[in-house]
Order: C-alpha cells, then sequence, then structure tokens
C-alpha cells in the first residue's frame, strides 16, 4: 500500500521535524485548498459533471446550509470511491465503559458533589490487543449527542494500531490530547503526527484511523455535541495572544491505492457500527474548505496575565472554546496549564478558595502539579462539580501567604490541561467503580484552615471602639 501526497504548489507549508514526516498548511478556520495531484481541483466549480481522471465528489458539512456565512463549515472531497460504496451496517456489541447519555435519569451516570480523582489509568499489556477505540472509555459528561448539547471526557489506552480499521464519530467532534507515545492520524484530507505536548482535532463525520508509532499510547479526549471548537476572543487583549492563528496545522491531500477490505467503525448515539468496503476511506486525491482536522503544539501558548497585582481569572488560559446555546457559557473550555513567570506584586498568587459555576476537570501530560489533595500525575484526572468547594492546600496557601513575592517561574517542566464546562457533569460507572483508579480528595488537607480571625479578638474590638461601633460580644 501506497501513500500519495504533495503540498499545494505555492501555498506556505511547515516542513516534515524529526519526529514529525508531514507538511501541514497553516490557519485556524481557514478554507483550504489541497491536491496531491495538481491540476485535480475542478476550475471555478465544485460538482463538474466529469472529475479528472473519474473522481467522484463528495462533500461533507460540519454546519447546517442556512449557517451565516462567517459560522459556515464545509469541506469538497474529490475521491477514487465515495463513502456510499459499502456493505451496509451492523451494530457491533456493547462497550461497556463507553458512555453517551449524561442525564441523571440514566442509572449508569451518578452526580457527586464530592471532589474526585484518579490515579493514572492503565495501558494494555501482554497479549491483549487493544486498538484506539477498542480503548475508549468515558469518565464523565453532560447532556447527549442526540439533544445536540453537551460533552463527554473519555480516556484511550491502546498497544495497538488500528491496520485496515477507520473510525467516524458522528456524536460529535473529538479533541484528542496524547499523554504517554505519537500518534500516526490519518484522515480523508491527510495525515497528521501528534506527539504528547499537542493536541488534535477530528470534526464529527470524518473518517480517522490511528497508529502508534511508539509503541503502546495513553491519552485524553474531550468530545463536544452541537457546536465545534473556536477560537476565544480576545477582547482587550487587541490582535494577538493565548492560541495563536498561524500555529494551527492541517493536512496536506495524500491518498492510498487500495482495493483490500476494510472496516469502518460508527460511533452514533453512543452505540458502535460497523461497516464493511471493498476499498480504503483514504482516497480523497484533492479537496477543499473549512471543515478540516488540524493539530496544535500547546507549548506555544502565548500566556497573558497580571503584571502588577490581583490573580487574574484561568479564562486567560483558554486555548479553543465550544459555545452552548447559552450566551456566554461554553459547552467547554480547554485552558492549558504550562510553564511561566509570576510577577505580580502585594498578592496572593495561588488559587483563591473558590466555588466556580462551572465544572473543572484537570489532566496532565507531564511534569508535576503542586497544590493538589493528592497524588496528581501525568494520565491521571481530577474533578470539581460547579458551585462545589475547593482549592488548594493548607501547606501551599500558607507558604504563599509567607513568601518573599520576587519573579518566579511556575510550573517550570509542566504540561497541564483543564476542561469546563458551565454545565453539571454526571461520572460514569466505568470511573466510580470499574477503573480501579478512583481516590477522594482527602479533606484533612484544609484541617489547618482555622478561624485565624479568633486571635485577633482585641485587635478588632480596639478597632471597633474608634470607629464608634459595637465591640464584638457585645450587645448594640
Amino acid at each position: 500500500m501506497s501513500t500519495y501526497g504533495t503540498s499545494a504548489q505555492h501555498a506556505y507549508t511547515v516542513a516534515p521535524k524529526e519526529n514529525d514526516p508531514y507538511k501541514y498548511q497553516v490557519g485556524f478556520g481557514n478554507r483550504f485548498a489541497s491536491e496531491a495531484i495538481p491540476g485535480t481541483l475542478p476550475y471555478a466549480q465544485n460538482t463538474p459533471q466529469k472529475v479528472k481522471y473519474d473522481l467522484y465528489t463528495e462533500g461533507i458539512n460540519g454546519t447546517p446550509f442556512m449557517a451565516p456565512r462567517h459560522e459556515n463549515q464545509s469541506t469538497w472531497l474529490y475521491r477514487i470511491r465515495p463513502s456510499v460504496a459499502h456493505k451496509g451496517f451492523t451494530p457491533l456489541p456493547d462497550n461497556p465503559d463507553l458512555e453517551a447519555c449524561f442525564l441523571p435519569l440514566n442509572p449508569k451516570v451518578h452526580l457527586s458533589p464530592t471532589q474526585l480523582a484518579w490515579h493514572p489509568f492503565d495501558i494494555p499489556t501482554g497479549n491483549e490487543k487493544v486498538d484506539f477505540v477498542d480503548g475508549l472509555k468515558t469518565l464523565a459528561g453532560n447532556g447527549d449527542p442526540t439533544l445536540r448539547e453537551g460533552m463527554a471526557m473519555h480516556i484511550y489506552a491502546a498497544n495497538q494500531s488500528m491496520g485496515n480499521k477507520a473510525f467516524c464519530n458522528s456524536d460529535g467532534d473529538f479533541m484528542i490530547i496524547p499523554q504517554q507515545g505519537r500518534l500516526d492520524v490519518q484522515t480523508e484530507m491527510g495525515r497528521l503526527m501528534v506527539r504528547p505536548g499537542e493536541l488534535v482535532v477530528v470534526q464529527r463525520g470524518i473518517k480517522y484511523k490511528i497508529g502508534l508509532p511508539d509503541g503502546p499510547s495513553r491519552g485524553y479526549i474531550l468530545e463536544v455535541y452541537g457546536s465545534h471548537f473556536e477560537l476565544p476572543e480576545l477582547g482587550p487583549l487587541g490582535a494577538h495572544g493565548l492560541a495563536n492563528v498561524r500555529d494551527f496545522e492541517s493536512p496536506v491531500a495524500s491518498f492510498d491505492i487500495d482495493q483490500s477490505p476494510w472496516n469502518i467503525v460508527y460511533k452514533l448515539g453512543g452505540k458502535l457500527f460497523e461497516c464493511k468496503q471493498e476499498h480504503t476511506p483514504f482516497d480523497v486525491v484533492a479537496w477543499w474548505g473549512n471543515y478540516v482536522p488540524y493539530k496544535y503544539d500547546l507549548e506555544k501558548f502565548a500566556d497573558v496575565g497580571s503584571l502588577e497585582k490581583d490573580h487574574m481569572d484561568p479564562s486567560i488560559f483558554t486555548v479553543l472554546t465550544a459555545k452552548s446555546k447559552t450566551s456566554g457559557a461554553a459547552i467547554a473550555d480547554f485552558l492549558v496549564l504550562g510553564s511561566r513567570w509570576d510577577v505580580a506584586t502585594g498578592t496572593l498568587r495561588v488559587p483563591y478558595y473558590h466555588r466556580n459555576c462551572a465544572s473543572e476537570m484537570l489532566g496532565m501530560i507531564y511534569g508535576e502539579f503542586s497544590g493538589r489533595s493528592d497524588d496528581f500525575a501525568p494520565g491521571g484526572f481530577s474533578l470539581e462539580n460547579g458551585c462545589c468547594p475547593h482549592g488548594i492546600a493548607y501547606d501551599v496557601f500558607k507558604a504563599a501567604t509567607e513568601a518573599e513575592l520576587v519573579p518566579t517561574r511556575v510550573f517550570e517542566g509542566t504540561l497541564a490541561f483543564c476542561f469546563e464546562t458551565s454545565m453539571q457533569v454526571t461520572v460514569t460507572d466505568y470511573a466510580m467503580k470499574r477503573s480501579g483508579k478512583l481516590h477522594e480528595h482527602e479533606p484533612t488537607m484544609w484541617d489547618n484552615l482555622k478561624g485565624q480571625f479568633m486571635n485577633h479578638i482585641d485587635e478588632v474590638n480596639a478597632d471597633l471602639k474608634a470607629a464608634g461601633l459595637p465591640q464584638l460580644g457585645t450587645k448594640a
């Protein structure tokens, strides 16, 4: 089997690197044009009567036809055989660890006000062969894909490439974040190599397969129903900062000549179905559009923060957001937490104790993350549901109140992230009962948060007396 691919002529592309053999087109939300054989794209139309080389025209759209122009997402594909050339669908056995309905009426999901955490999830070993699709396990989420509103948090753990097997998620967009081992992602629009420290987004309805060039791999997945990821507004920051547009990379057209049997696995309403076909799904010779997978290097994130005083809201770390139907509330935000300078004057630099309306889910790719209540390690996970009180350990708080406030590097050698959603999330049976990795945050970490105010009663009463106000312990 051979892959044929070239970059578009006269277009700027990112050159291959030592750990990444592929070229990429750059930009976020662009309408790209790419052809593996020069002259394949039709001239000045999308559906000619006959496409060059007798290719078939196929359209794929990620938004309704009547969506405003600036929101419309679609791509035209010119391929050797269309996707309809298959032998029909059959249901696959249920994956008991895969969940899509997070409504409380589902007996397989649970609500918890307690801070929850999970030790790193196991990667399959020995003779058990598990590919990316087989290794999907759901931890938490909200909504339901049939309602076109909500999100899901999955992990994957795999030790085998997918071979002649492809995956198509009809429920939502997958943001895949490898924590261990690179992913060789072959999509209909071309190929992407994704290492730990990068993310890749493959949108709803696009077929792809994942190879494991470094052997066993583990990572995180954020799935959103009903909308797509976009860059957050910058407001007073101006035109640049946070995740910059030119740092997103999309594939160039490449294709296989392969007429051997293939299995395509579709996820629909959380259920898995399979269709068989006698040809590769990766036979797109040319394409153009803006409904295209992309990857992003999290280490390129341009941090902003307070240069003088007070702790900034965590929204300044937002890489991508997926809007809900409620203005100003996201289905999901993806935030990156990495090494940076901390220079604020006269302020508590660590996160203050809080009760966010958002639900927070943290994962870590590498390094150490201080202030958690227990072992928070790469490949692990934690959850705080909306409006449930949480925050750093007492020891971390105490050290921060007494530290000399000099310019300091924080999270050096660490890359962590946060998924936030405006909605409450429920937790799956797998995460609560079967993973064997669950451990609740230990509340004794806050036992030393005593009412130190009581040590200042005499001082307080003196100030109240001076102000002509009743002293504590007396009646007005």
